[in-house]
């Protein structure tokens, strides 16, 4: 049986609260995280009950889904500067919903990142898949990513283990991600072969790690994103969030030794938008260069079990530290 989980225990901002924070700098409002330069070299990221899917922030708030993505995120930072000696932007959790971080530049403009260059996120994302699933298993199905080059002798099903992981790379700061290669991501990362094997080693000890926590409480990891920077001494740094519901992909593990794929991500709210033919909609819409329909908001039901599903993953990622 599921068990139940408090939905009461999330904290939004207070008038006071606002005040404050108007006396700070907005850098940035992303689609569900607020990120303020509070200064001395520093950064506050709001997490918001926001969730968005395909591009579109659905117009619902789902309680206590910044929350979870908090806690979990500062429990990762937390294990990776303890049992790794990892080194992270993490500073501290101030609230449940807050963090403060050491802030980096964000260079646009690839011409001006070299090898040389300084205290500046790293214009990519790391992507490491482990089983056949979401867009890979689509490219596998269309035939635009050979199974047997993933190691496979024949093709694969949905779900099926990986016989090793695979390392892929997109672009961070474009309008849309898109996947590149080695030699692109080189030429407008500023990484020497060096470091770029360095954070694909790094990425594959964290989810290591992950898997040691997450195991013993029934989960899989599926697929995952990571992000990185270089500090002020051009040392290899993780940043931003990772190992939640919204950058990786979870498995009930007693739900997949039956061949069933329980979701336990954000992946749960894209395949409820799929069910009701959203998501066909806005990509042909997206095809046609047509205007794109307005995502409808959650149903109430819906909404109350995305906050669960968060409320629960967060309990079991982190081993009942938050609750």
């Amino acid at each position: 049986m599921k068990k139940q989980v408090n939905l009461n225990n999330h904290r939004h901002l207070t008038s006071g609260d606002i005040r404050c924070w108007h006396m700070k700098k907005l850098i940035r409002k992303g689609k569900v995280k607020e990120v303020f330069d509070i200064g001395d070299g520093h950064l506050m990221f709001f997490f918001t009950d926001n969730i968005s899917v395909f591009d579109k922030v659905i117009p619902t708030d789902v309680p206590r889904k910044g929350e979870s993505l908090c806690k979990t995120s500062a429990y990762w930072f937390n294990k990776i500067s303890d049992e790794l000696k990892g080194k992270t932007h993490f500073v501290e959790m101030t609230d449940v919903n807050t963090m403060k971080v050491k802030k980096v530049d964000v260079i646009s403009d690839y011409s001006k990142i070299h090898n040389e260059t300084t205290n500046y996120l790293i214009p990519l994302e790391f992507i490491c898949r482990y089983y056949v699933a979401g867009s890979m298993h689509d490219r596998i199905k269309e035939g635009k990513m050979d199974y047997k080059e993933l190691g496979f002798t024949e093709k694969p099903n949905y779900g099926d283990k990986l016989p090793k992981p695979l390392f892929e790379v997109t672009t961070k700061l474009e309008e849309f991600d898109r996947p590149i290669g080695y030699e692109e991501a080189m030429d407008i990362s500023g990484l020497t072969d060096d470091e770029f094997q360095n954070i694909k080693q790094m990425v594959l000890d964290i989810d290591r790690m992950m898997d040691r926590t997450i195991e013993k409480n029934g989960l899989l990891h599926v697929d995952g994103k990571k992000e990185f920077a270089m500090d002020e001494n051009r040392e290899i740094m993780l940043i931003d969030t990772f190992g939640t519901a919204d950058e990786d992909r979870f498995w009930d593990i007693s739900e997949y030794e039956k061949s069933n794929f329980v979701e336990n991500s954000k992946e749960f709210v894209r395949q409820y938008y799929r069910d009701i033919g959203y998501h066909r909609d806005l990509m042909e819409a997206r095809r046609l260069g047509e205007d794109e329909p307005a995502i409808p908001p959650l149903p109430e039901d819906m909404t109350l079990e995305t906050s669960e599903l968060y409320v629960d993953l967060m309990v079991r990622l982190t081993d009942g530290t938050y609750r």
